[in-house]
């Protein structure tokens, strides 16, 4: 009887550790995942701030003016426009062809 009782204490005790070692695991994995969302998160709130830094700016109607012509070339009616292209521009340019 005794030796019974012995071996089911041994049985019960290796279910146990089993148990635990999955959990462990299961804590690792969710603890991995944890961090990943956090790195995620913490680039969705620079992105978040970057595009609130970028509303403000945009929300001024000089800035929004000088933006669209820069990237548009935007011009106003009877404006003269000029475009200055800088020395290493037209250097590299006529060094690719």
């Amino acid at each position: 009887m005794r030796k019974l009782l012995n071996v089911a204490l041994v049985l019960i005790l290796i279910v146990m550790i089993w148990l635990f070692y999955q959990l462990y695991i299961e804590y690792r994995g969710l603890d991995k995942e944890s961090a990943e969302i956090t790195g995620r998160w913490e680039g969705l709130k620079n992105e978040n701030s970057n595009l609130l830094a970028d509303l403000e700016y945009f929300s001024e109607d000089e800035n929004l003016e000088k933006e669209i012509r820069t990237k548009f070339n935007y011009k106003k009616a009877g404006e003269k426009q000029i475009i200055v292209v800088s020395p290493k521009e037209i250097n590299s340019t006529t060094t690719q062809q």
